[in-house]
């Protein structure tokens, strides 16, 4: 679906992951979209990092307080706070699954319109251009340079 409103111009897919949290299991699985991996892609490092501050940092609980500060610190100076990881967290739990996309150029109106048919609730948080900038200067996957 999101490929199909990618052709007709109306978002532009940067890159993607998946969680999906079985019933009767402890954590979730999380997964990058291996198709999305390239130039401009964000790295594994990054969806660790969110997927780690989101689903797996509580369970360790207060013994990495000033890791978990540190962490959520990183992220936030890129547009991504403490809300959007709580509202995250409530909401992706046991039995659940959610797909994370990074994009830009989205003709809102028009892309919830073509996605109605299907059950979800979108949690969004957006970034400027600047916060864009450093979330892809400090995770984006790196041109592999020739070989000589």
């Amino acid at each position: 679906m999101i490929e199909d409103l990618s052709k007709k111009q109306l978002i532009t897919l940067r890159d993607a992951a998946i969680v999906s949290w079985p019933e009767g299991k402890k954590k979730p699985k999380t997964k990058q979209l291996t198709s999305m991996t390239g130039v401009g892609a964000l790295s594994g490092a990054f969806w660790g990092m969110l997927f780690g501050l989101i689903f797996f940092i509580p369970i360790f609980g207060l013994v990495a307080g000033a890791a978990i500060g540190a962490l959520a610190g990183s992220l936030s100076h890129v547009g991504i706070d403490e809300d959007f990881i709580k509202s995250v967290r409530s909401k992706v739990t046991e039995g659940t699954s959610a797909l994370f996309l990074m994009t830009s150029d989205m003709v809102e109106d028009r892309v919830a319109d073509a996605m109605k048919q299907f059950k979800f609730e979108i949690i969004a948080t957006n970034l400027s251009r600047e916060e864009e900038d450093k979330l892809h200067a400090a995770f984006a996957e790196e041109e592999a340079a020739p070989a000589h």
